[in-house]
Protein backbone atom coordinates (compact mmCIF):
# COMPACT_ATOMS: atom_id res chain seq x y z
CA UNK A 1 0.00 0.00 0.00
CA UNK A 2 2.66 2.15 0.94
CA UNK A 3 4.46 1.92 -2.64
CA UNK A 4 0.98 2.92 -4.49
CA UNK A 5 0.24 6.47 -2.06
CA UNK A 6 3.97 6.93 -2.83
CA UNK A 7 3.17 6.50 -6.67
CA UNK A 8 0.62 8.67 -6.49
CA UNK A 9 2.39 11.25 -4.31
CA UNK A 10 0.19 10.91 -1.72
CA UNK A 11 1.47 14.01 1.17
CA UNK A 12 3.13 11.96 3.95
CA UNK A 13 0.30 13.04 6.61
CA UNK A 14 -2.31 11.35 4.29
CA UNK A 15 -0.32 8.63 4.06
CA UNK A 16 0.33 7.76 7.85
CA UNK A 17 -3.48 7.72 8.52
CA UNK A 18 -4.01 5.56 5.58
CA UNK A 19 -1.51 2.61 6.29
CA UNK A 20 -2.55 3.89 10.33
CA UNK A 21 -6.23 2.70 9.48
CA UNK A 22 -5.81 -0.53 7.74
CA UNK A 23 -3.07 -1.51 10.45
CA UNK A 24 -6.32 -0.57 12.86
CA UNK A 25 -8.35 -2.78 10.87
CA UNK A 26 -6.97 -5.60 10.58
CA UNK A 27 -6.19 -5.35 14.73
CA UNK A 28 -9.66 -4.94 15.12
CA UNK A 29 -10.67 -8.60 13.85
CA UNK A 30 -7.38 -9.77 14.35
CA UNK A 31 -7.66 -11.35 10.64
CA UNK A 32 -5.10 -9.68 7.37
CA UNK A 33 -7.67 -6.57 6.02
CA UNK A 34 -7.14 -8.46 2.22
CA UNK A 35 -9.46 -11.57 4.17
CA UNK A 36 -12.06 -9.22 5.15
CA UNK A 37 -15.54 -8.53 3.48
CA UNK A 38 -17.69 -5.76 3.01
CA UNK A 39 -20.39 -6.62 5.88
CA UNK A 40 -16.73 -6.57 8.04
CA UNK A 41 -16.23 -2.88 6.77
CA UNK A 42 -19.58 -1.98 7.38
CA UNK A 43 -18.99 -3.21 10.91
CA UNK A 44 -15.87 -1.27 11.45
CA UNK A 45 -17.04 2.21 10.51
CA UNK A 46 -20.28 1.21 13.09
CA UNK A 47 -18.03 0.55 15.55
CA UNK A 48 -16.13 3.90 14.64
CA UNK A 49 -18.93 6.02 15.43
CA UNK A 50 -20.74 3.73 18.47
CA UNK A 51 -17.67 2.70 20.48
CA UNK A 52 -14.55 5.21 19.68
CA UNK A 53 -16.81 8.56 18.99
CA UNK A 54 -14.91 9.32 15.90
CA UNK A 55 -15.90 12.55 14.47
CA UNK A 56 -17.89 12.66 10.76
CA UNK A 57 -14.71 13.91 9.34
CA UNK A 58 -12.73 11.51 10.93
CA UNK A 59 -14.42 8.90 9.94
CA UNK A 60 -14.64 10.03 6.30
CA UNK A 61 -10.86 9.88 6.39
CA UNK A 62 -11.15 6.24 7.42
CA UNK A 63 -13.45 5.64 4.65
CA UNK A 64 -11.11 6.84 1.78
CA UNK A 65 -8.50 4.62 3.15
CA UNK A 66 -10.47 1.92 2.62
CA UNK A 67 -11.47 3.23 -0.60
CA UNK A 68 -8.03 3.25 -1.11
CA UNK A 69 -7.22 -0.10 0.02
CA UNK A 70 -9.62 -1.89 -1.65
CA UNK A 71 -10.03 -0.57 -4.89
CA UNK A 72 -6.48 0.53 -5.65
CA UNK A 73 -4.02 -1.76 -3.82
CA UNK A 74 -6.16 -5.13 -3.64
CA UNK A 75 -7.74 -4.28 -7.43
CA UNK A 76 -11.28 -5.56 -5.99
CA UNK A 77 -14.26 -4.31 -7.89
CA UNK A 78 -15.26 -2.15 -4.72
CA UNK A 79 -18.74 -0.25 -5.13
CA UNK A 80 -18.98 3.17 -3.26
CA UNK A 81 -21.96 1.83 -1.50
CA UNK A 82 -19.96 -0.69 0.28
CA UNK A 83 -18.17 2.02 1.88
CA UNK A 84 -20.37 5.32 2.08
CA UNK A 85 -19.34 8.25 3.13
CA UNK A 86 -20.55 9.07 6.35
CA UNK A 87 -23.14 12.74 6.39
CA UNK A 88 -21.39 15.17 8.01
CA UNK A 89 -23.13 17.95 10.34
CA UNK A 90 -23.47 21.40 8.88
CA UNK A 91 -22.30 22.95 11.87
CA UNK A 92 -20.33 26.72 12.15
CA UNK A 93 -17.12 26.97 13.51
CA UNK A 94 -16.36 28.87 16.27
CA UNK A 95 -15.33 32.50 15.71
CA UNK A 96 -13.77 34.78 17.97
CA UNK A 97 -13.84 38.73 18.12
CA UNK A 98 -10.75 40.46 17.51
CA UNK A 99 -11.20 41.69 21.04
CA UNK A 100 -11.13 37.94 22.21
CA UNK A 101 -8.37 37.36 19.50
CA UNK A 102 -6.44 40.45 21.01
CA UNK A 103 -6.86 38.47 25.01
CA UNK A 104 -6.13 35.11 23.24
CA UNK A 105 -2.62 36.39 21.87
CA UNK A 106 -1.84 38.28 25.02
CA UNK A 107 -2.51 35.26 27.24
CA UNK A 108 0.27 32.98 24.96
CA UNK A 109 1.97 30.87 27.55
CA UNK A 110 5.98 31.45 25.58
CA UNK A 111 6.74 33.85 23.32
CA UNK A 112 7.45 31.36 21.20
CA UNK A 113 3.70 30.28 21.51
CA UNK A 114 2.50 34.10 20.87
CA UNK A 115 4.45 34.11 17.55
CA UNK A 116 3.07 30.91 16.54
CA UNK A 117 -0.82 32.08 17.85
CA UNK A 118 0.18 35.62 15.74
CA UNK A 119 1.62 33.81 12.73
CA UNK A 120 -1.97 31.67 12.33
CA UNK A 121 -3.99 34.79 12.65
CA UNK A 122 -1.97 36.59 10.36
CA UNK A 123 -2.12 34.22 7.76
CA UNK A 124 -5.18 31.91 8.20
CA UNK A 125 -2.67 28.69 7.79
CA UNK A 126 -3.30 25.36 8.69
CA UNK A 127 -1.17 24.05 12.14
CA UNK A 128 0.90 21.82 9.46
CA UNK A 129 0.94 24.62 6.82
CA UNK A 130 2.54 26.81 10.10
CA UNK A 131 5.34 23.66 10.81
CA UNK A 132 6.64 23.24 7.79
CA UNK A 133 7.43 27.12 7.24
CA UNK A 134 10.79 27.81 6.34
CA UNK A 135 13.16 31.13 6.79
CA UNK A 136 13.47 31.56 2.94
CA UNK A 137 9.36 31.45 2.88
CA UNK A 138 9.14 34.63 4.19
CA UNK A 139 9.63 37.69 1.47
CA UNK A 140 9.68 40.76 2.78
CA UNK A 141 11.30 42.63 -0.04
CA UNK A 142 7.55 41.34 -1.79
CA UNK A 143 5.89 41.11 1.47
CA UNK A 144 4.37 38.01 1.46
CA UNK A 145 4.98 34.25 2.50
CA UNK A 146 5.06 31.41 0.15
CA UNK A 147 3.16 28.74 1.99
CA UNK A 148 4.80 25.66 -0.19
CA UNK A 149 3.15 21.89 0.01
CA UNK A 150 -0.44 22.77 1.37
CA UNK A 151 -3.27 20.69 1.46
CA UNK A 152 -3.34 19.61 -1.83
CA UNK A 153 -0.02 19.55 -2.54
CA UNK A 154 -1.02 23.28 -4.01
CA UNK A 155 1.37 26.65 -3.20
CA UNK A 156 0.05 29.74 -2.32
CA UNK A 157 0.99 33.31 -1.00
CA UNK A 158 -0.61 35.06 1.87
CA UNK A 159 0.01 38.75 2.53
CA UNK A 160 2.77 39.57 5.31
CA UNK A 161 1.85 41.87 7.50
CA UNK A 162 4.49 44.50 9.04
CA UNK A 163 3.34 43.98 12.54
CA UNK A 164 3.87 40.00 11.77
CA UNK A 165 7.61 40.78 10.17
CA UNK A 166 8.21 42.37 13.45
CA UNK A 167 7.12 39.66 15.62
CA UNK A 168 9.10 37.08 13.35
CA UNK A 169 12.39 38.74 13.02
CA UNK A 170 12.18 39.51 17.26
CA UNK A 171 11.05 35.20 17.30
CA UNK A 172 14.22 34.75 15.24
CA UNK A 173 16.70 37.06 17.65
CA UNK A 174 15.47 34.71 20.44
CA UNK A 175 15.92 31.65 19.22
CA UNK A 176 18.90 30.12 21.21
CA UNK A 177 20.37 28.29 17.67
CA UNK A 178 20.06 30.19 15.16
CA UNK A 179 17.90 27.96 12.83
CA UNK A 180 19.13 27.46 8.86
CA UNK A 181 15.96 26.08 7.48
CA UNK A 182 12.76 25.73 9.25
CA UNK A 183 11.12 28.93 11.17
CA UNK A 184 9.36 27.10 13.83
CA UNK A 185 11.89 24.68 14.87
CA UNK A 186 11.26 21.40 16.97
CA UNK A 187 12.60 20.17 20.09
CA UNK A 188 12.50 21.01 23.53
CA UNK A 189 14.24 24.45 22.99
CA UNK A 190 13.36 24.94 19.69
CA UNK A 191 16.99 23.78 18.30
CA UNK A 192 16.57 20.93 16.07
CA UNK A 193 17.19 20.33 12.58
CA UNK A 194 13.59 19.72 11.94
CA UNK A 195 10.44 21.78 12.01
CA UNK A 196 8.25 21.61 15.19
CA UNK A 197 5.57 19.45 15.71
CA UNK A 198 1.89 20.98 14.64
CA UNK A 199 0.70 19.88 18.00
CA UNK A 200 2.54 22.50 19.16
CA UNK A 201 0.24 24.79 17.79
CA UNK A 202 -3.18 22.97 19.53
CA UNK A 203 -0.90 23.20 22.92
CA UNK A 204 -0.33 27.30 22.19
CA UNK A 205 -4.28 27.61 21.53
CA UNK A 206 -5.42 25.46 24.70
CA UNK A 207 -2.90 26.87 26.98
CA UNK A 208 -3.59 30.45 25.58
CA UNK A 209 -7.30 30.10 25.82
CA UNK A 210 -7.24 28.85 29.53
CA UNK A 211 -4.92 31.56 30.57
CA UNK A 212 -7.53 34.39 28.89
CA UNK A 213 -10.70 32.49 30.50
CA UNK A 214 -12.22 31.90 26.62
CA UNK A 215 -14.62 29.18 27.49
CA UNK A 216 -15.11 27.92 24.04
CA UNK A 217 -14.02 24.75 22.26
CA UNK A 218 -10.96 26.70 20.48
CA UNK A 219 -8.01 24.90 18.18
CA UNK A 220 -6.07 26.36 15.44
CA UNK A 221 -8.27 26.11 12.77
CA UNK A 222 -9.97 28.56 14.91
CA UNK A 223 -7.49 31.33 14.04
CA UNK A 224 -7.81 30.26 10.10
CA UNK A 225 -11.83 30.86 10.58
CA UNK A 226 -11.38 33.98 12.38
CA UNK A 227 -8.62 35.50 9.54
CA UNK A 228 -11.15 34.40 7.05
CA UNK A 229 -14.15 35.76 8.58
CA UNK A 230 -12.57 39.12 9.72
CA UNK A 231 -11.56 39.67 6.48
CA UNK A 232 -14.87 39.46 5.46
CA UNK A 233 -16.24 42.02 7.51
CA UNK A 234 -13.48 43.90 6.65
CA UNK A 235 -14.45 44.17 3.31
CA UNK A 236 -12.40 41.53 1.35
CA UNK A 237 -14.22 39.88 -1.61
CA UNK A 238 -14.68 35.79 -1.10
CA UNK A 239 -12.46 35.58 -4.16
CA UNK A 240 -9.51 36.77 -2.33
CA UNK A 241 -10.27 35.09 0.91
CA UNK A 242 -10.24 31.68 -1.13
CA UNK A 243 -6.95 32.45 -3.05
CA UNK A 244 -5.64 33.16 0.59
CA UNK A 245 -7.49 30.09 2.49
CA UNK A 246 -5.83 27.50 -0.75
CA UNK A 247 -9.80 26.36 -0.71
CA UNK A 248 -10.17 24.38 -4.32
CA UNK A 249 -14.11 25.50 -4.13
CA UNK A 250 -15.74 28.33 -4.17
CA UNK A 251 -18.31 26.88 -1.93
CA UNK A 252 -16.19 26.62 0.43
CA UNK A 253 -15.23 29.96 1.51
CA UNK A 254 -19.33 30.81 1.56
CA UNK A 255 -19.53 29.73 4.97
CA UNK A 256 -18.23 32.38 6.47
CA UNK A 257 -21.03 34.80 4.85
CA UNK A 258 -23.23 32.87 7.73
CA UNK A 259 -20.29 34.36 10.20
CA UNK A 260 -19.61 37.35 9.31
CA UNK A 261 -21.67 40.37 11.45
CA UNK A 262 -21.07 42.58 8.83
CA UNK A 263 -23.31 40.12 6.81
CA UNK A 264 -25.36 38.98 9.13
CA UNK A 265 -26.65 42.37 10.50
CA UNK A 266 -26.84 44.07 7.15
CA UNK A 267 -30.64 43.67 7.23
CA UNK A 268 -32.79 44.25 10.01
CA UNK A 269 -34.90 41.47 12.05
CA UNK A 270 -39.00 41.82 10.79
CA UNK A 271 -39.44 41.79 14.61
CA UNK A 272 -38.15 45.37 14.68
CA UNK A 273 -41.05 46.95 12.49
CA UNK A 274 -43.72 45.31 14.46
CA UNK A 275 -45.84 48.78 15.67
CA UNK A 276 -45.34 47.55 19.58
CA UNK A 277 -41.82 48.20 19.32
CA UNK A 278 -41.88 51.35 17.77
CA UNK A 279 -44.67 52.28 20.72
CA UNK A 280 -42.18 51.06 23.20
CA UNK A 281 -39.74 53.78 21.27
CA UNK A 282 -41.77 56.16 21.22
CA UNK A 283 -41.55 56.20 17.76
CA UNK A 284 -44.10 56.37 14.52
CA UNK A 285 -43.99 53.56 13.06
CA UNK A 286 -43.89 54.24 8.96
CA UNK A 287 -46.60 53.57 7.14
Amino acid sequence: MLEELERRNYSQSTTRAYLATITDLGRYFQQAPEELTPEHIRQYQAYLFRERHLTANTVTQRVGALRFFYSKVLKRGWGVEETPYPKRPDQLPVILSREEVNRLIEAAHTPFHRTVLITLYATGVRRAELAHLKISDIDSQRMVIHIQGGKGRKDRDVMLSPNLLNALREHYRSLRKKPATWLFPGGRWHTANRPMDPKVAWLAVRHAAQHAGIDKELHPHTLRHCFATHLLEAGADLRTIQVLLGHRDLKETTIYLHLSNRHLHATASPLDALPLFHKANGATPSK
